[in-house]
This record gives structure tokens, sequence and C-alpha cells, in this order.
């Protein structure tokens, strides 16, 4: 779809609100007026992109409604979906969709503010207070990430290389590592097997991650 095939869809949508509509006005694809009301801009094109940001930004400086109007959306599915939308609007824009000739608007520029959420800003800060130094290179590519609780398993997992089968709570005391039986029970990565009750021994797959960690402290497994 060219960008001037949705000029018509958009133009029909806000003629049927009661705006006269005009293409091309100064640097604006479109801009529509109601009597005294805020003009609306419009700005057009084939896909939702870092420039047509920068370019709705722009444009609020002569308005507040002003709407990026595009044929789809980046993203997979309705959480990409919902995460633009957000975006738009803590930005100030609006968003309409043109699909099949029609233009439906999906959502209106405005002041926004995202709700925060305690649970998620909690568990960021626990992670960041249990990791041990700074293992982890910011923006390296995807895979297993040395987390606190990893660093923790580790731990019990090198004490039990090192004194044999134990109880959870003697091992946990000794390198300092919370709820150890909960870790070794779960055996997220299976380098633990239950001995007896509350006690523990390292698996094959536990001595082969632990030991790299002799030389490399702060390897990723």
């Amino acid at each position: 779809m060219r960008e001037s095939e949705l000029y018509g869809p958009v133009k029909a949508l806000l003629e049927g609100q009661g705006y006269e509509v005009k293409g091309e006005i100064g640097a604006c694809d479109l801009v529509a007026v109601r009597g005294e009301e805020p003009p609306v801009i419009v700005e057009l094109k084939t896909g939702l992109t870092l420039a047509l940001l920068m370019q709705g930004v722009d444009r609020l400086a002569m308005s507040d409604a002003v709407y990026l109007a595009v044929p789809r959306l980046p993203g997979r599915g309705r959480r990409d979906t919902v995460r633009i939308k957000a975006l738009l609007r803590r930005i100030g824009l609006g968003l309409i969709v043109v699909k099949g000739g029609v233009a439906e608007v999906h959502c209106d520029p405005g002041h926004y503010a995202p709700r925060g959420n305690p649970r998620r800003k909690d568990r960021l800060l626990r992670e960041w207070q249990k990791r041990v130094g700074d293992p982890e290179e910011g923006g390296r590519p995807g895979g297993a990430v040395m987390t606190a609780y990893r660093q923790g398993c580790l731990r019990l997992a090198a004490y039990l290389v090192e004194n044999g089968p134990s109880r959870a709570a003697v091992v946990g005391a000794a390198v300092e590592v919370e709820k150890a039986a909960n870790k070794m029970r779960d055996n997220h990565y299976g380098w633990f097997e239950r001995v007896s009750t509350g006690v523990y021994d390292v698996t094959e797959k536990g001595r082969a991650a632990v030991a790299p960690e002799v030389d490399e402290p702060h390897s990723v497994m």
C-alpha cells in the first residue's frame, strides 16, 4: 500500500466526524479542522518507523491532536500491539490503522502516565542486590544468564563437590544461600539429587557446571 492510498480512508473517517480535511498542508500529510477546535494533523506512512515517530513528535509543536496512520503495526501479536499503543500515548501521539480500505482509530493522543508495578520493581531490585559482582555484560546476545539464583546454586553444588552428600540446611548455612533446600529440591538445572530426607548430593551435570568456576568464577554456563 502506498502512502497516498491511506489518504482517502483517513479523510473519510475524519469527514464522518464533521471535520473539513485537506492534504499536503505545509509539511503535514493531512490537516483536518472542525470549528474552533485545534487542528488534527495526520502523518501517513507505510510502516511505523523511528523516523515517523520523530515526525509525529515534531508536529506536536503545531497541535496536540497528532495521529500516525499506517496500514499495519510491527510485532507478532496482541502484546506487541499493546506496547506500541502505550509508547505512542506516552509521547502524546494517536494511531490510525487503515485495513481493507477502512481507517480505524486505535488510540487517541493525550497525556499518558503508565501504571507503576511495585512487584516488578521489587523483583528487579532484589535480583540486583543478591547478584554477586557484575558477571554479565549488558546488551550481549540471549542465552543463559548468571542470575543471583544461578550463582547460589553454583555455590551449593561446589560445596557438595568438595564435601560430599550433606544436609541442605548445613550446605545453605556454609555458603550463605537462602532457601537451599528449595533450590536443591526444585533442581532447576539438574545439578542435585536427593540421597535421603533433607540430604542432597551433586550430579555429574552439577560437577561439570562447577568445574569452570575454579578458574572462571563469573563465566556463563
